[in-house]
């Protein structure tokens, strides 16, 4: 067994039988495909091209031009590793100069619609979560002035 790797069941790449809501099913080593999908569908690039594609296809420019901040490097990276995971379409015209469009393929739909509901969570939550990080943020402030007090008597 390799070192620091925990013999328990629970910390198998997968699914545990006994509960399919087990946190630790989605293993950090990185031959866990579970894991490797997870983190290709949800970071921020990947979220904001699934998105921007769901009911129209749209060229690279386009893309790019949509999502603030994106680098051409970047964007072009994000492309190739969902239209791999095969949830992007990448269409190319023969003509001069080369025109390619990107779309979601069907399974990429279906992921969009997990995305909305996040967003439609968030939309719903995000007075409490402001009003929760300010309330963390008071509470710090007055542990820091606390801890500085402290440490000058």
């Amino acid at each position: 067994m390799e070192e620091g790797t925990s013999p328990t069941p629970t910390h198998l790449c997968g699914t545990s039988p006994d509960d399919p809501w087990d946190a630790f099913q989605w293993d950090t080593r990185e031959d866990c495909e579970v894991r490797q999908i997870l983190d290709r569908v949800a970071d921020k690039w990947s979220l904001l091209v699934i998105a921007l594609l769901e009911h129209r296809t749209l060229r690279f420019t386009e893309l790019r031009r949509r999502i603030d901040g994106i680098s051409q490097r970047m964007l072009t990276v994000t492309l190739r590793q969902l239209e791999r995971d095969g949830l992007v379409r990448r269409t190319v015209h023969p003509v001069v100069p080369p025109r390619v469009d990107y779309a979601l393929t069907p399974m990429g739909s279906t992921l969009h619609t997990t995305i909305q509901a996040l967003v439609t969570w968030t939309e719903a939550h995000q007075q409490e979560i402001a009003a929760a990080r300010a309330d963390y943020d008071v509470r710090l402030a007055a542990a820091t002035e606390d801890a500085t007090a402290a440490g000058t008597r």
